[in-house]
């Protein structure tokens, strides 16, 4: 199935969706001749199409990437210096917040496929996966700061998944940062080389999609939900939560399935 979501002119939409393998979908945003920079259009239409997606109950797992050069060069600085009133960019980032919200409350994995240069909100994109696999292309900046605009949206997301020190250099100098050093820096789970870059996702996403959809939702939900709390009330929820998913029929066969020595008869599967 694709699906085409906002019209960057008359004949191209701004964000492209296709199921490309089974209980995989991806997501790409086409604004290429622009970067994929986000705008208005752009972040109403990956907002509308991730709520789709959502609601899904056939899709486990998500790719985000971006069309042709660039995976996504943050926002689109023309669009946002023609309207210079600050009600507009209050609304403007409360938006775009929403969008890496719905990110991490939608139910299935998203994993960030990134093929080119990936700054400021388009680095917040990156860090605010769930995971991401990206070329020996790719490159990373929160460059904001280059402008005189401190990326504090961006920083956010940034400096949940990089240690604070660096991630405070890269909002402070919007250096760009290669793909291996953002392995090293923990902004990215795994490098390839670019060739490689569709196998590695692709295997990857159908690794998690070959597991419960049911078991795949509750653990990231209960992934984020841990993270806001100390140490003993995320032992509470994660009990909880593992309790929950005993209860699971596709968890009480999988337990069956190793203690009689079998592959698990999963129905998704």
């Amino acid at each position: 199935m694709n699906q085409e979501l906002g019209q960057q002119s008359a004949v191209e939409p701004v964000v492209l969706r296709e199921n490309c393998a089974a209980g995989v979908t991806k997501v790409t945003l086409n604004r290429p001749a622009q970067y994929n920079a986000l705008s208005e259009d752009l972040l109403s239409a990956l907002e509308d199409v991730l709520n789709d997606i959502g609601s899904d109950t056939s899709i486990r797992v998500v790719i985000l990437g971006g069309a042709g050069k660039a995976f996504c060069a943050g926002h689109d600085l023309k669009e946002m210096r023609d309207r210079p009133e600050k009600v507009y960019y209050q609304d403007l980032f409360r938006r775009c917040s929403q969008v890496m919200m719905t990110m991490v409350q939608l139910p299935q994995p998203v994993i960030a496929q990134v093929h080119g240069m990936a700054t400021a909100a388009g680095c917040q994109l990156v860090a605010n996966s769930d995971l991401a696999v990206a070329s020996t292309a790719a490159r990373f900046a929160v460059s904001g700061i280059n402008l005189g605009l401190f990326c504090s949206t961006p920083s956010v997301p940034l400096s949940r998944n990089v240690s604070r020190k660096r991630a405070f250099e890269m909002l402070m100098t919007g250096r760009f940062i290669d793909a291996q050093t953002a392995v090293d820096f923990g902004l990215i789970n795994q490098v390839v080389a670019p060739e490689d870059l569709d196998a590695a996702v692709t295997a990857l996403a159908q690794d998690i999609a070959s597991k419960p959809r049911d078991s795949i939702c509750a653990g990231k939900a209960l992934f984020y939900k841990q993270l806001e709390w100390d140490l003993s009330q995320a032992y509470a929820v994660a009990g909880e939560a593992m309790a929950g998913n005993m209860m699971f029929d596709d968890t009480k066969e999988g337990i069956d399935a190793f203690i009689e020595k079998r592959h698990p008869n999963w129905p998704q599967n």
